[in-house]
Order: structure tokens, then C-alpha cells, then sequence
């Protein structure tokens, strides 16, 4: 494509386009990329180009088209950000720029949580939705030419467009869009179930003949009688689309009825509710599959009249109804915002505002403390789909599908979901976990008092509802751990015969840069940090004053000059018990218990047998012990085991679930120790501790030390 075949393309929607710096930024493009060349070995220049004519199909401005063009400059060639703004201005520059930026996040869905993409695109979207522009007609020239690139990258894009790009495209409500890069994306992930549903298709219509054309000309007939001036357009399904439908509804293909759509516009609302009063008198429509997104618009501004209907050879297909101002936000989406139609901005009354439509996606989400729940959520409403429910009153609330009577309860007010204790549709009372339908009137039924369950969590899907339950859970453990935290702290300064008061709480928290004394008393009752810990930040002169401690260089008596010692994993002996050097040629010492069954290997070897013993003195708590234990599974009694382990002064380097049963826990402990009798102390402590069904120290026979492999 040359400048003037791109420039053909843009005055065809907007006479009044820039000529002149369309083609300047064409020719400097051109410049920057030359002698860079795709994978194909097609000069790179002609994928810029590919993408600037995709968004001449969106009849998108000047700006944008320009950005297309220099898209890479930035990033890959000599231009700079100075050059490219003085040369085609600021507003360019800051596309090109964020574009760039995008580009260089490594969206990649095999590697990173696709929530955490989204999050990202957000940001990216927040300043200019044009960047996301731009950037998708990037990705879908790229899936059109992805043959060039090597089979496994090839595998990476597809995945990275079906989870990430494909659901951002149609959230924007680019619909078609999403269903080209899906399909792409299906090509390269399962080229044998396209093939095959392709095939099938071939077979149906070699069997019943052309139905598309068929149905259409029935519709046209029925409108004509009618009265109705209209364009009719039917076409089949995208192979992935069937495919997803038939996974989703475990149904084979000859079982799967609506697999071709028909779309009608109209000129005005008011022949979109006669066309559908037409469209059900010649076929019977099929109960459940009527959506009026004309009444009840998306957030996206999408509008149009969806109903399925079946003809008397029980054929079913869908039928979308618009007018044509709705087809043109129904085909650009969000991009509607930016379209010209004859040489001036487009002033569709159903474009949605790109800065408001940021807004609320995410609005819901900015007082969401926990990163984590912000993502979950924002992945849940990239996704959604719609249904309209009513309140008592008759105000209409938006749902994505799947949706119970908590979401609802949230969707109308925090105060009112966390006090939700059940609710009615349509006048009968269902369980919470009942999935909500389109038109229903829904009644939720508060108590005083009534905070959210754990089990809401699963049976919530917004994104809102989520967040808000677990905000509500997390500030009612906080208080828990903050009363725990009182009485260990109380406990911890009795020991030192002091007392824990508010004051002295006050001066530990700001001693350890803590939020004040309720922060310091919810770490302390979660076990984020010790009763020790605590009396040390206010009382550090009155914890016992150590001696000189044992170098862990020479805390082993026995060894020749210069020999270094290491301790078995197999056994880890500790400081105070007996023990035996196991000599290897070059490697040193391996330090083994007397009593360690790895020992045995080693008796046709007597002359490799080294009698050793610790120094005395105090060693340092650095030796660690495994500690194999079975506790109950309840509410906080992994934390109680982590603060007895703290405040005897014993460090936990690792911890390993061994068994997660309904009723217990069963997990290595890792800690680190002074000597074997601080183990000893340690596990009688843990012994007592009423939800301890068992405990031992844990040897591992078969941890071999890579020096006694190679011996």
C-alpha cells in the first residue's frame, strides 16, 4: 500500500483530512524502518502501513492514523520522542510514546496472571483509549501474518491474544474483532477442531442447501409486507464460536441449532420494536433468549434487540435488530468516540465517553486494599456478560451472567450486602446461591447485625461483591487478632514484670515503625511478629545478656587445621549431641548424629570415621531441626504454633505441607536453634498446645549431601 492509496482510504470518511502530514509521517516511517524486514521477509514498513488502514475501517482520526504509522518508530529505530513530537506534535507523540510503553509491558498470559495484563491495559487506557487502538490493529495484523513466525512463538501470541486481546476487543464492543482474533488465535491453538467444524459446516450446507440466503430473503419478504424499510445481513458462526458453544454445553455439532446469525437495521428505535413484532409472528421465538440492550444499553454503549427464533423444521437462529446509528457503536465500540463521517468528528448519540467508560470499569475497585482481589475482580468484569434485574421500586440493576442475589445485594450497597441474610425472586424466597434471570424483580432481606460468610465467596461472582466480602472478613479477623494481640502482649511484659499499658503499646509501635498500637496488636495476634519482639522495641535492657558465643567456624572440636565441616541434611545434628565426621577426599567433613541411620552406609569404612564433638559455650541460633507436625485444621492454630515457636526464640526458615486433610494439617517445620536442648524445650512447648495431635523430630535418610554423592 502506498501514501496514496492510505490517504485514498482516510478522505474517504474525512475530506477534511491532514493530506499533507499523513503523508510526511508515511514517509518518515518509510526512512526509520528501512532495511528492517519481518519475519516473512517482507519489508517491515508494510506493518505499520497494515495497521494504519485497519483503523481507516473505524474511520478513526488523523491522530491515530498517524500513530499507526510510527507506532515503532520509538522503540526500534533511531527516531526519538523530541523528533517525533517536533516533527508531527504532542498529542502524536504521547500516542506513539504510550504505545511503546504497552508494547514493552511483556503481556504475556503464559508467564503473568492475565488479570495482571488487564490492570496494566488499564493504566495504559487511562490516558489515551486510542494507544489500546492502535494497539489492537497491531496484534490483529500480526495474528493475519503469523505463519512467519516460528511455530512456537506462534503458539505464545495465539494464547496471549485468546486470553488477553480477543476480551479487551470486545469489552471495547469492537465484536468483530474479538471474533477474528479469537478465530486466528483457534487456527494456531486447535487447527484440527477449526478443520473440523469447517468441514462440518461444508456437509450441512451440501445437505440442506444455502440457508443463510434461504432465511434472509424470508425476512426481507416478511419486512416488505410489513412496511419496514430495512437492510437484512445473515451470515454463520465463527468456528471458534461454535466451538466454545459446544464445550460449554457439552453438545456435539449436530446438536447445536443456532449456528448462524441475522442482523437487520432499521432506520428508526421505533422500526427496531416493529421489525421484532414481525420477525416473532413468522417464527416462533424461543423462551429465554430475548435481550433489549436498546432500553437497557452496555457500559460500552452497545444497543440492540437480541431474540432467537426456530422455524417449524426446528432450525434455530439468532437475530440482532438496530438502527444504524446503533450498527456503528455496535461495530467500533468505544472507538465510535474518535470516528469522522464526512470530514467531521461523528456525532452518534450513542458513542460512549472513552474517559467515563474508564471510569466506570474501575471506579468500583480504587478503595480495594488487597492487589490480588483487585485483579481477581478486574479479570471477573472483562469477561461478563449482562443481565437487568429489578428492585422492589422498579430501578433497574446491571449484572454479568451467573450472577446471585449477593451480587445484587452488593450492587445496590455494601451496607445492604453485608447485612443480607437471604432474598426473594419474583415474590418466592430462594437461597443465596440461586443465578439471577433477566427481568426479575429481586427483594434482598437484611438482619441486624448479619456480617458476610466465607462461603459467599464462592458463590458471589462480581468483582464488587468479592472485594467488598473479603474487606468485611478481613476487618472482623482483624479485630479478632487485635484482642488476641492484648492478651499476649499483656503476657509477654508480665514475664519481664512489667505492664503491657496503652502507653507502652504506643512507644513498641512507633519504636517498630508500626501504624500505631491497633496495627502492632493485629501483628502481634496474627503472629506477624513476637511477644519477645515486642518487650525488646520498649525494654531492651531487660532480656538476659548472652556470654560470648561459639564461632560457627569452629563450633566443631576434632577437626585437623584448615578441614571444614558441613552438617548432614540427612540428620541435622545440633549443638550438645554426639556426633561423627564422615570424611570426602576434597570436600571436607560431613557432620553426622550417632544415631543417624545414614551412618550405616559407612561401616566397611572405618578409616573415613572421624570422632568429633562440639565446642562448649553458646552457639548461636543458626543450626536448624526439622520438626515433623500434625495439628488441628481451625481458625488460628497455625498462628498460635508460629508464636510459641517465636517467643522461644527459635526462627522458622521454611515450612512444608505434608498432608491438608478436612480435620488436620500435617507439615515439616523448619526452625533454627541454639543446641539440642532448646529443641527439646521448643517441642515439649508445641507438645502442650492442645491442638497438637502429634509431633517428632523428622529425619530424612535419603537427603544426600552433593559431596557424598560425588564421593
Amino acid at each position: 500500500m502506498t501514501a496514496d492509496d492510505l490517504v485514498a482510504l482516510v478522505q474517504g470518511y474525512n475530506p477534511k483530512t491532514n493530506e499533507k502530514l499523513i503523508r510526511a509521517a508515511f514517509d518518515y516511517g518509510a526512512e526509520m524502518h528501512e532495511g528492517q524486514f519481518r519475519h516473512s521477509g517482507e519489508a517491515y514498513f508494510t506493518h505499520p502501513v497494515s495497521v494504519a488502514a485497519i483503523l481507516t475501517e473505524q474511520q478513526l482520526d488523523d491522530a491515530t492514523i498517524i500513530t499507526a504509522l510510527l507506532h515503532d518508530t520509538i522503540e526500534d529505530t533511531p527516531a526519538s520522542y523530541a523528533e517525533v513530537e517536533k516533527l508531527f506534535g504532542n498529542e502524536v507523540a504521547e500516542l506513539v510514546d504510550g504505545v511503546t510503553k504497552l508494547t514493552n509491558l511483556q503481556l504475556n498470559s503464559t508467564q503473568t496472571k492475565q488479570a495482571e495484563n488487564f490492570r496494566k491495559l488499564f493504566m495504559a487506557m487511562s490516558k489515551d483509549l486510542r494507544v489500546i487502538l492502535v494497539k489492537l490493529a497491531d496484534r490483529l495484523h500480526n495474528m493475519r501474518t503469523i505463519k512467519s513466525m516460528r511455530p512456537e512463538k506462534q503458539v505464545q501470541k495465539a494464547r496471549e491474544t485468546m486470553d488477553i486481546y480477543a476480551p479487551l476487543a470486545g469489552r471495547m464492543g469492537m465484536q468483530w474483532m474479538r471474533e477474528e482474533l479469537e478465530d486466528l488465535a483457534f487456527r494456531v491453538l486447535n487447527p484440527e477442531g477449526r478443520a473440523s467444524i469447517i468441514r462440518r459446516f461444508i456437509t450441512l450446507q451440501r445437505e440442506t442447501g444455502d440457508v443463510i440466503q434461504r432465511i434472509t430473503g424470508d425476512m426481507r419478504h416478511e419486512l416488505e409486507q410489513a412496511g419496514i424499510e430495512a437492510d437484512v445481513f445473515g451470515r454463520a458462526k465463527k468456528p471458534y464460536s461454535i466451538w466454545r458453544k459446544m464445550q460449554e454445553k457439552e453438545l456435539s455439532f449436530s446438536r447445536l441449532s443456532d449456528i448462524y446469525g441475522f442482523r437487520i437495521i432499521t432506520d428508526t428505535e421505533e422500526d427496531c420494536y416493529r421489525t421484532l413484532g414481525t420477525i416473532h409472528r413468522r417464527w416462533f421465538a424461543v423462551p429465554g433468549r430475548f435481550k433489549d440492550y436498546i432500553s437497557q444499553p452496555k457500559t460500552n454503549g452497545y444497543r440492540s434487540i437480541h431474540t432467537t427464533v426456530s422455524g417449524r423444521d426446528g432450525k434455530r437462529v439468532e437475530v440482532q435488530i438496530r438502527t444504524r446509528q446503533m450498527h456503528d457503536v455496535a461495530e467500533t465500540g468505544v472507538a465510535a468516540h474518535w470516528s469522522y463521517r464526512d470530514g467531521v468528528r461523528s456525532k452518534n448519540p450513542f458513542a460512549v465517553d472513552p474517559a467515563r467508560w474508564i471510569a466506570q470499569l474501575t471506579e468500583q475497585f480504587d478503595a480495594e486494599e488487597d492487589h490480588e482481589d483487585f485483579l481477581e475482580a478486574v479479570k471477573l468484569e472483562m469477561y461478563a456478560d449482562q443481565v437487568f434485574c429489578f428492585t422492589p421500586k422498579g430501578d433497574v440493576v446491571k449484572l454479568p451472567r451467573g450472577a446471585t442475589p449477593i451480587d445484587f445485594a452488593y450492587a445496590i450497597h455494601t451496607r445492604i450486602g453485608n447485612a443480607c441474610v437471604g432474598a426473594k425472586v419474583d415474590g418466592m424466597r430462594v437461597p443465596l446461591w440461586t443465578r439471577v434471570k433477566n427481568g426479575q424483580s429481586i427483594e434482598i432481606i437484611r438482619a441486624e447485625g448479619q456480617t458476610p460468610q466465607v462461603t459467599w465467596l464462592d458463590i458471589a461472582t462480581t468483582g464488587k461483591a468479592k472485594s467488598a466480602i473479603r474487606r468485611s472478613l478481613r476487618e472482623e479477623d482483624r479485630a479478632r487478632f487485635v484482642k488476641l494481640g492484648r492478651e499476649l502482649a499483656r503476657s509477654a511484659f508480665a514475664h519481664v514484670g512489667k505492664e503491657a499499658t496503652d502507653k507502652v503499646l504506643r512507644t513498641a509501635a512507633k519504636n517498630m515503625r508500626l501504624d500505631g498500637m491497633q496495627d502492632l496488636l493485629a501483628q502481634l495476634g496474627s503472629s506477624e511478629i513476637t511477644g519477645h519482639d515486642v518487650v525488646q522495641a520498649v525494654y531492651a535492657d531487660l532480656s538476659p545478656r548472652k556470654g560470648e558465643q561459639v564461632d560457627t567456624a569452629r563450633a566443631v572440636v576434632g577437626l585437623e587445621p584448615g578441614q571444614s565441616f558441613d552438617r548432614a541434611p540427612c540428620c541435622h545434628p545440633l549443638p550438645g549431641e554426639r556426633i561423627i565426621g564422615i570424611t570426602f577426599r576434597g570436600q571436607g567433613v560431613t557432620v553426622h548424629s550417632i544415631d543417624c541411620d545414614r551412618l550405616s552406609a559407612y561401616e566397611d569404612q572405618p578409616e573415613r570415621w572421624i570422632d568429633l564433638r562440639w565446642h562448649e559455650g553458646n552457639h548461636p541460633a543458626v543450626y536448624d531441626a526439622v520438626i515433623d507436625l500434625t495439628i488441628g485444621n481451625g481458625t488460628g492454630v497455625l498462628g498460635r504454633i508460629c508464636t510459641l515457636i517465636g517467643e522461644a526464640e527459635a526462627n522458622i526458615s521454611d515450612l512444608e505441607f505434608q498432608e491438608r486433610k478436612p480435620d488436620f494439617y500435617r507439615l515439616l517445620i523448619y526452625v533454627s536453634l541454639r543446641d539440642v536442648a532448646h529443641l527439646h524445650s521448643l517441642m515439649v512447648t508445641l507438645e502442650a498446645e492442645s491442638e497438637v495431635a502429634a509431633i517428632s523430630r523428622y529425619r530424612d535418610v535419603n537427603a544426600v549431601q552433593h559431596a557424598e554423592k560425588g564421593a
